[in-house]
């Protein structure tokens, strides 16, 4: 069994045993004692209360971060004609339809975020062995089949991101860096958890957030009050 260092057994030891913490003082714990060299990730995992093998209990959708996710997003838009220029005009990183498409079928993937228009869409799920294990097929509920997809674009690049239930029933939600400041990182976190208490599906019964824990790329996991998770002091 490998051992942990110095610094990642201190972190450890800064976690309560048993103990549920808002939503700002866990994340002023990962701030307090990371370790990486480099800016680590601040991430939501769910555990949800719903039955993952039927279709009414998935939960998906999206939400803008007030204050951005501190990254460049990769977007490709499936479009032609004036959809595919005001796509290019928005900043767009890869933009086209049948060239696209080819490229994806050949295995290309090399982006963050697919947008497309609802055209377009004919072509785009034939895509879905390359884009459903990656969460990245385009979907109405997240915004990502649009005809306005300059609009699209430009929410992406200001911090919107999209979130899908796996196979097992969690939900995992990078939410910003943790360079950012306490108030603006609790700001984000907390619109994840709205969002998400908004995704509950008409279907699911009973507690629907069994656990919630907030953790970054090197630190301990934390376990968050999902209803007390204010960004007052």
């Amino acid at each position: 069994m490998a051992k942990h260092g110095k610094k990642h057994r201190a972190a450890l030891a800064a976690v309560e045993p048993g103990r549920t913490y808002a939503l700002r003082e866990a994340l002023e714990v990962l701030q307090r004692v990371k370790t990486a060299k480099f800016d680590e990730t601040a991430e939501l995992a769910f555990r949800l209360g719903v039955d993952p093998t039927k279709s009414d209990q998935m939960v998906r959708g999206s939400v803008t971060l007030p204050h951005g996710t501190g990254k460049k997003v990769t977007i490709a838009v499936f479009a032609e004609g004036p959809a595919a220029e005001a796509a290019r005009e928005a900043g767009a990183d890869h933009v086209g339809l049948d060239d696209l498409v080819a490229k994806v079928t050949g295995g290309w993937t090399d982006f963050d975020v697919a947008i497309a228009t609802p055209d377009a869409m004919k072509e785009v799920r034939k895509l879905g062995r390359q884009l459903g294990p990656r969460g990245l097929m385009p979907n109405p509920r997240t915004g990502t089949v649009t005809d306005d997809v300059a609009s699209a674009v430009k929410q992406f690049q200001a911090g919107r991101v999209e979130f899908k239930m796996d196979k097992n029933g969690n939900l995992h939600v990078p939410f910003g860096k943790l360079s950012f400041d306490a108030e603006a990182l609790a700001a984000n976190g907390q619109a994840v958890v709205e969002a998400v208490l908004a995704a509950k599906p008409m279907a699911a019964k009973g507690v629907f957030v069994r656990r919630c824990t907030v953790t970054s790329t090197m630190g301990p996991g934390l376990p968050v009050q999902v209803r007390d998770t204010t960004v007052a002091a």
